[in-house]
């Protein structure tokens, strides 16, 4: 099964596009991001690499930020030990995921690996990064399950926004920065 979507950003001009993909042992969450911020283009692919329960495992940005070349290899083991380039992270250690700063597809994983019931809420920690920089940092999260496709999403104490969600588990709207593109919920099976 691979599902893909495609989403216009409504802050810059830009639009992302992603999929998911079941592995033997897990997912894998790819995508591009193709947008403007103050003088820079940007255009930014990453592949993202989860356990069968979610977890983050890998994840690999590459592109570019105006002249700015982006190269970033992310992995966890299996303690919750976050390395970048090769070299331990010690800021995000015991985070489970990755949150790409300039994207709305990993909003997915944490959703889908909390399976939440209509009301249940979660806090977690992710490893997340933030844009421009790609700088990894903590950032504490929560998530509100409000109906079956419909979630509040918290972060960073002041940051809040309500999220529909379509049966896979992609933001379809996220106000204010993120629209999925018209059409068949912009979900298509690949054959």
């Amino acid at each position: 099964m691979t599902e893909t979507i495609l989403w216009r950003r409504i802050d810059v001009p830009g639009h992302e596009i992603a999929t998911l993909e079941v592995l033997d042992n897990g997912w894998k969450l790819a995508g591009t991001a193709i947008f403007f911020c103050p003088n820079a283009p940007t255009r930014l692919d990453y592949v993202v690499i989860c356990d069968e329960l979610w977890r983050t495992r890998s994840a690999q940005v590459t592109g570019i930020i105006g002249s700015r070349t982006i190269e970033l290899a992310i992995s966890v083991d299996a303690e919750l030990r976050w390395y970048r380039n090769g070299s331990e992270f010690v800021a995000v250690e015991g985070c489970m995921d990755v949150d790409l700063g300039f994207s709305p597809s990993t909003n997915l994983l944490p959703i889908r690996r909390l399976a939440l019931p209509v009301g249940g809420q979660a806090e977690v920690r992710a490893a997340w990064l933030p844009f421009p920089s790609l700088e990894l940092e903590p950032l504490q999260q929560a998530y509100g399950r409000l109906g079956e496709t419909t979630y509040r999403y918290e972060s960073g104490g002041s940051f809040a926004r309500t999220l529909e969600l379509n049966s896979t588990g992609f933001v379809v709207c996220y106000p204010g920065f993120w629209r999925v593109e018209p059409g068949e919920d912009a979900i298509h099976p690949l054959t």
